[in-house]
């Protein structure tokens, strides 16, 4: 039995009209790739993901009511897509109270069916091999090797008193709170029991440790929402500088603002140069966030370019999540520098298959193994969640993929077969490579 993706790609092909420029033939094989996810958030498998809250450090949903995109509204057409190729479900949203308990009910069925193999049953429907998993812990049901984990990192960049961060904004408030929930976390399970009262000791016995913690645990990058916290202009202040402000506001007291972020700056260094000697990414968000609050001119990735050019930073690969909109002219451009990588999760969700394409096509006509299949499969909504949204962003990626390779085939700048062998690259090559993966489709 063909998994409901590839099901949904052959009708695609089948039905492409002209402004779509699909090649049937093309669209059915990429379709037919079982690709690796660079980016989502999995839920545990039931009954544990009515209480599961560790599928991201800084969920979105307790935020102030922001204009969402048509991809996360009710009335959603796509949504109805999913429902039917996950649950049968066949009536179309919005739904009213009615129709949400049957939805519920024709989810609880399949559920039931697959037990703790719910999640990877996910993955197979929507031609998943494996996925990086954005998760403060992993647990049952999103385990290796289906599942690799991606840790949350941010907390250890704001080690001092974040009343006067959190003040920013009611989403930062939020946030900064959240936080130091995990921040707590990291401590004692670095047991120490305390903040330490100087920057090498907190760098060695928390930062360090956490890290090679992280890494031991299965970590294959680290992961940082700072665009949430403040923005990208990351300073290299000295070392020494950075431990007499540390050491001043240590045992208590709000930081000056100023002074803060020097650390913070330098704390993002670091943190970045220890995944590079561990052998872990850094995954950056990097597109306009959810939030009324969000600053969108902070997540500029032209900002993150210093650290790109920093020698002692060569060593760590950077991957920018969710393809920069809506800077993706200049996510494009910073694919030159050797350590850097982009995805297109989210984009995937949120963006149009025919929109998206344009610049993917830009993208794979300059640095094409420097892109990255991802879905940013997320519990968005009761109508709208992780299984949902990780099918939808599964058939639209390759949807896009298929329209800007068919585009460049059509203009003579690639063949057939280049255009199938860059499909495989953006949909699980690249990520092998980036990662040394093993061949996803042996799972």
């Amino acid at each position: 039995m063909l998994p409901s993706i590839v099901v949904a790609g052959l009708l695609l092909a089948a039905g492409a009209t002209p402004a779509q420029q699909v090649d049937p033939e093309l669209a059915a094989q990429i379709a037919a790739i079982r690709a690796v996810d660079n980016h989502a958030h999995p839920v545990l498998a039931p009954p544990l993901e009515a209480t599961d809250k560790n599928f991201d450090a800084l969920p979105v949903d307790s935020l102030e009511a922001e204009t969402d995109s048509i991809a996360v509204r009710e009335d959603f057409p796509l949504l109805g897509d999913a429902w039917r190729a996950l649950y049968g479900f066949t009536t179309a949203p919005p739904l009213d109270e009615q129709g949400m308990k049957q939805l519920d009910e024709a989810r609880h069925r399949v559920e039931s069916q697959q037990g703790e193999g719910f999640p990877g049953w996910v993955l197979d429907q929507a031609g998943i091999s494996t996925m990086l998993a954005n998760r403060v812990s992993m647990g049952p049901g999103v385990e290796p090797p289906r599942f690799r984990w991606v840790p949350y990192i941010d907390a250890l960049l704001f080690p001092l008193d974040n009343t006067g961060l959190a003040a920013a904004s009611p989403d930062r408030k939020a946030f900064f709170a959240l936080e130091d929930l995990v921040r707590a976390r990291y401590l004692r399970e670095s047991s120490v029991s305390a903040l330490p009262a100087h920057l090498d000791d907190y760098l060695q016995r928390v930062v360090s440790a956490t890290l090679e913690r992280h890494k031991s645990g299965g970590a294959v990058a680290e992961k940082f929402e700072v665009a949430y916290l403040r923005s990208f202009d990351f300073a290299d202040p000295p070392r020494a500088a950075v431990a007499r402000i540390y050491a001043r506001w240590a045992a208590g007291g709000r930081p000056d603002p100023e002074q803060y972020k020097l650390l913070q700056d330098y704390l993002f260094h670091y943190i970045a140069t220890e995944c590079g000697r561990l052998g872990m990414a850094v995954h950056l968000h990097a597109m306009a966030g959810y939030g009324s609050y969000f600053s969108i001119a902070g997540v500029n990735p032209l900002l993150l370019e210093p650290l790109f050019n920093d020698p002692r930073l060569r060593k760590t690969n950077f991957v920018l999540l969710h393809g920069g909109w809506p800077y993706v002219r200049e996510i494009g451009a910073l694919l030159q520098k050797p350590n850097v990588y982009l995805d297109i999760s989210s984009q995937s969700i949120t963006i149009t298959p025919h929109t998206q394409a344009q610049w993917l096509r830009e993208w794979l006509e300059l640095v094409p193994e420097k892109v990255l299949f991802g879905t940013d499969g997320y519990p968005y909504t009761d109508a709208l969640g992780w299984p949902e949204s990780t099918w939808i962003a599964s058939r639209d990626a390759r949807q896009a993929l298929g329209i800007a390779l068919t585009g460049m085939i059509a203009d003579g700048e690639i063949s057939k077969v280049r255009a199938l062998e860059l499909a495989r690259r953006v949909l699980r090559g690249n990520a092998e490579t980036l990662y040394k993966l093993a061949d996803p489709s042996a799972h």
